[in-house]
């Protein structure tokens, strides 16, 4: 009753309870959006902290297994989206953890007190400090006596993982010595730091690249004062701000958005890709409405030295007016990489200019800037200089100001028919052609191609026409399905198709698109299986009840196009039980889909390379794996109608069904060879470092024998539960596969098996069988042998890991990888580096990787 004294015994009661709650629960948290020295979060109490406006959650989470991580994720979207982790290099290996106030830092300390993670200022101890979650998503610790929000005594937007959100900076922070990039996560389940990375290098004129250890992947061009030049879709991006400063004190971008009910940030995948994201309301999801490395113009260096790319002439890039190829034969069979140079030697006192409209700037961080000047003065400067090949003004706007000169050697330009800037290229007399530019030569092209696509309209209109007076639309369909496929399934490689008949019928199942939106519920991301360099793939449960796996083209994924087609090709016509099925599939001008059974045990590496679900793995189903992937494969390289190369086997590519069968996926990197046919030969090699032979990754040559060496890779590494890329033991052996090569030559095979399968206190004991263990790592030293003649096939293979009494080989040495060594290759040479180096016998040249 109001008024009413209270019971004095209530108030015992409460202050007992509270006293209760303290001693016995000193970690007991609140939610709210600070934490105080007398605070904390922890693993069991499942609590967080909630920014003020409710737009993000902080708090601790696991993704896959028993790894527990520190985050940040937006609180009102319901697919958890994480945008920092604290802890992401360093989890918990269990669910006992606290955050908390310790010394004026912020730390994560495991189950027995060690932090795992901290803040790590140092300095005079502050007593009086409090952590905040604000509603931008920046964690802070700050002055608890003070409301100054510029004075942070530590914020995450100063450590950004693999997002970037607005307000959050990148860049060089000259008075605290920072400087913030993103890095992608290893995997889709792995939130520890990936291989790829997007910093602003800032000498020179800055600008961002996206990178794969030292080796670049893509560049946006130099802030031209309103947008990154390499990067012009950001002037179609609405309801944003952005700002890029360059001053002592900072070197730095970022964006603001106008609408604050908006959600949008930028991100970089596992696989390299970087993305801009929007939340869409109405319909409950991320909306992606900009990728890049999306065309082959946006890799980095595409064309070489002296050449430019352009999306809309055959081939792709062009030697600039002035230069020519070095080698016209190659040039002209598409080998075009570095193979321009100058008509006309400089004469220095005689040369002149031309003017390159709309183009992106030359790679700029080895430039010459001058800010103060104009282009007149700048033009005189690169007179000045005998070895100047180039000049551009630094900003755009009030008609261009500042001055950006390059010296000998320039590549990685580009033209965009509506955007880009004025580039000036240095020529000698005889090869000036005064005012004349790359725009007329784009105006004839524009004008034959927009003949043709009006040609395409009216022919497409009577086909149109025709189609609705037959009533035959579903027959008519289905036959463009199949002709689309059948036409444009070509082997990139050699621009040609398999040498198979051009009418033979695929006799693939087609399905509605109607059918898919419903199987995935409108391809929800609480339906997201994961996403790649070609696109998402969903799970699904069509009308019958059949789960479905739906792999959906990305839109703005060029090289994904072609990897659909041939794989909707081979796909259609492999039946095996070692081999995914395909369901069926749907394309059209606008959508491209691969409907696939859907696998309930996701892939290989999820179960092997983590400590919680490789406990799962007793002998028997690793080795009944290893023997279902050899038949798998046996049965491409010679059972099949046709004989086919993998190129790109791996963990992630083996799919485990509920009986935890292996099946082998993935035929976007495949190629078809005729029956008599033992090798090929390509200058754009495809794969994945750590499973590519060694004649393969260094000379391009590539066989059966090349998927005999990946299979070895993938043997050992279900055998020891370790991967061979970025392996690392105690004895400094450079990679799995010379660390089983020195332990099998010692008779000490047995170390590297996984610790999991020979346990004595193991509950799987008993399918450990020691003398399997030992002839499954001789069969896969013999598929890794250095000569690809040496190497068995594959049904060698099987028939060794089948019968206990056929006599095995003794091996040879491995070919095999080793990191950090690059020697420079061959400048012709058109695809990219990787990040590491093969060493066969002691010759060392790069490892080439185009994927």
């Amino acid at each position: 009753m109001r008024g009413e004294v209270p019971n004095k015994h209530h108030s015992y009661t409460f202050f007992f309870v509270l006293f209760f709650v303290l001693v016995l629960f000193p970690d007991f948290s609140i939610s709210a959006n600070t934490l105080s020295v007398t605070e904390s979060l922890t693993i069991s109490s499942n609590q967080t902290i909630v920014s003020p406006g409710g737009v993000f959650e902080l708090g601790f989470f696991k993704i896959l297994g028993d790894s527990w991580y520190l985050g940040i994720w937006y609180k009102k979207i319901p697919q958890r989206t994480y945008v920092w982790i604290a802890n992401r290099d360093n989890p918990l290996s269990n669910s006992i953890g606290i955050l908390k106030i310790s010394n004026a830092n912020l730390v994560i300390l495991d189950n027995s007190d060690t932090p795992v993670w901290s803040t790590n200022l140092t300095g005079a101890v502050r007593s009086l400090v409090v952590a905040e979650l604000l509603d931008n998503g920046n964690f802070v610790l700050r002055n608890s006596k003070t409301n100054d929000l510029d004075g942070f005594l530590w914020q995450s937007f100063d450590f950004p993982t693999d997002t970037l959100l607005p307000q959050m900076k990148l860049g060089l922070d000259n008075k605290r010595g920072l400087n913030k990039f993103i890095t992608s996560w290893k995997s889709s389940f792995d939130p520890s730091s990936g291989d790829y990375i997007f910093k602003l290098e800032t000498q020179g004129l800055p600008e961002f690249f996206i990178s794969r250890s030292k080796f670049k992947l893509f560049r946006s061009g130099p802030w031209d004062g309103n947008r990154f030049s390499g990067i012009p879709e950001m002037e179609q991006w609405d309801n944003i701000i952005y700002n890029f400063t360059d001053n002592r004190e900072e070197v730095a971008y970022t964006f603001q958005l106008t609408n604050h009910s908006l959600y949008s940030r930028l991100k970089i995948n596992s696989d390299g890709l970087l993305q801009r994201f929007t939340w869409i309301p109405t319909i409950q999801e991320w909306n992606m409405y900009w990728l890049t490395p999306a065309t082959h113009c946006d890799f980095y260096e595409n064309c070489g030295p002296y050449a430019y790319c352009d999306m809309n002439t055959s081939p792709m890039c062009n030697c600039i007016q002035g230069f020519e190829p070095r080698i016209p034969q190659e040039w002209a069979s598409g080998d075009v990489a570095g193979s321009c140079q100058r008509k006309t030697p400089l004469n220095c006192l005689e040369d002149g200019f031309i003017k390159l409209k709309k183009m992106k700037l030359p790679a700029s961080t080895t430039a010459i800037v001058d800010k103060r000047i104009g282009l007149k003065e700048c033009e005189e400067k690169c007179k000045q200089y005998c070895n100047c090949t180039a000049y551009a003004n630094t900003d755009t706007r009030n008609g261009g100001t500042g001055c950006v000169i390059w010296i000998g050697k320039f590549d990685d330009v580009r033209y965009y028919p509506a955007a880009g800037q004025d580039l000036y290229i240095r020529l000698a007399a005889g090869d000036n052609g005064g005012t004349r530019n790359i725009s007329a030569k784009i105006i004839g092209i524009t004008v034959g191609v927009s003949v043709m696509l009006l040609i395409i309209f009216f022919m497409y209109c009577f086909w149109q026409r025709k189609l609705k007076r037959t009533g035959a639309a579903l027959i008519v369909y289905r036959e463009r399905i199949q002709d689309f496929l059948m036409n444009r399934v070509v082997n990139s490689n050699r621009g040609h198709l398999f040498g198979e008949n051009k009418t033979e019928d695929l006799e693939l199942p087609l399905m509605e698109f109607e059918a898919v939106v419903m199987a995935t519920h409108n391809f929800s991301d609480s339906n997201k299986l994961g996403q790649g360099g070609f696109g998402t793939v969903y799970k699904g449960r069509l009308l019958d009840g059949q789960e479905i796996a739906v792999k959906r083209l990305s839109k703005m994924s060029h090289q994904g196009t072609d990897e659909f087609m041939n794989e909707a090709k081979l796909i259609a016509r492999l039946q095996h039980i070692n081999l995914v099925r395909l369901v069926g599939c749907y394309a059209d001008a606008e959508e491209k889909m691969l409907i696939y059974e859907y696998l309930e045990n996701l892939s290989l590496d999820s179960h092997l390379f983590y400590r919680n679900q490789s406990t799962k793995l007793h002998w028997q189903k690793r080795f009944n794996i290893i023997n279902g992937i050899a038949r798998g494969l046996l049965y491409l390289h010679q059972d099949s109608r046709f004989k086919i190369i993998h190129r790109d086997l791996k963990a992630s590519n083996i799919l485990l069904d509920k009986d935890m069968i292996p099946k082998i996926s993935d035929f976007g990197m495949a190629r078809i060879f005729e029956r008599d046919e033992t090798e090929a030969n390509t200058r754009k090699v495809v794969g994945t470092y750590g499973y590519m032979s060694p004649e393969y990754a260094m000379d391009g040559i590539f066989s059966v024998k090349s998927d005999v060496f990946s299979f070895g890779v993938l043997l050992l590494e279900i055998v020891s539960g370790k991967r061979n890329r970025g392996f690392y033991n105690s004895d400094q052996n450079s990679n799995l596969l010379s660390y089983a090569w020195e332990n099998w030559k010692e008779g000490t095979g047995l170390k590297i098996a996984d610790p999991v399968i020979v346990d004595s206190t193991s509950s799987s004991l008993s399918t450990f069988r020691p003398h399997e263990v030992l002839r499954c790592i001789q069969i896969g030293l013999l598929c890794v042998q250095e000569r690809a003649e040496d190497r068995p096939k594959m049904s060698s293979v099987v028939l060794m890991l089948e019968s206990e009494t056929e006599t095995i080989p003794h091996p040879k040495p491995p070919g095999y990888c080793v990191g950090r060594n690059y020697l420079e290759t061959d400048s012709s040479s058109s695809a990219q580096l990787d990040d590491e180096s093969c060493t066969v016998n002691q010759i060392t040249a790069s490892v080439i990787n185009a994927r």
